[in-house]
């Protein structure tokens, strides 16, 4: 008897297809403007970063100018992103720990790069997924989003929706499926309108299965 693909790998499947290069959103040319850019993103987009970082590693081109800065060149330079003064605070007190007990380098550990100031577990995997290659489920909103109405998780805090996810993937696919279901959560998957009538999930979505039986909430 021919054996039934999960459902994870049939998403995964369909949206590789859909999504073919889905690489970070962010601009960036070395590992510490990623790690800077990650940062800067908490509560905005990706686009209002791209916007900001070019000014800020003009000025400050890597991690030695940018922990040496003062707060309030910084804050200039990072007003448009949003909560500009704890994110000028977190970026220089970041710069400031690599240049110091890194050598300039971003570190290539979990562990390590949660304990730089502003950078939590979605940040760092952003980090260890592209930059280190390692195995990286990226939690933000667009991807807790989708998975949880395609069915594939059922926890709501990050980190449990993080385990759940691995433990159902090879490692090698974790963080390719991470941006591939991100690409999704910005294209169809939306937040307060999902296009449901154009998504190519139908058959594998249990919001959609649920939205049409009058059964289910919208998982916002």
């Amino acid at each position: 008897m021919e054996s039934v693909q999960p459902k994870i790998l049939q998403i995964y499947d369909i949206l590789n297809q859909r999504y073919p290069d889905p690489r970070t959103l962010l601009n960036f040319s070395n590992p510490f403007e990623l790690l800077i850019g990650v940062i800067l993103s908490a509560q905005t987009t990706d686009r209002q970063v791209n916007e900001v970082t070019p000014g800020l590693f003009a000025a400050y081109p890597d991690a030695a100018a940018l922990g040496s800065a003062e707060p309030g060149a910084v804050e200039n330079l990072v007003r448009s992103a949003g909560f500009y003064r704890q994110k000028a605070k977190n970026i220089i007190a970041a710069s400031s720990r690599l240049a110091e007990e890194y050598g300039s380098i971003v570190p290539s550990t979990m562990e390590e790069l949660i304990h730089l100031p502003g950078v939590g577990r979605k940040s760092a995997n952003v980090v260890l997924g592209h930059i280190y290659n390692r195995p990286a489920i990226i939690v933000d909103t667009h991807f807790s989003r989708v998975v949880r109405r395609l069915g594939l998780a059922s926890e709501k805090p990050p980190e449990k929706i993080e385990k759940e996810i691995a433990a159902q993937l090879s490692p090698e696919t974790h963080t390719r499926f991470s941006m591939v279901i991100n690409y999704h959560g910005r294209d169809i998957c939306l937040s307060r309108k999902p296009v449901c009538e154009k998504c190519p999930l139908q058959n594998c979505c249990d919001y959609f299965m649920e939205k049409n039986n009058n059964l289910g909430d919208d998982y916002q």
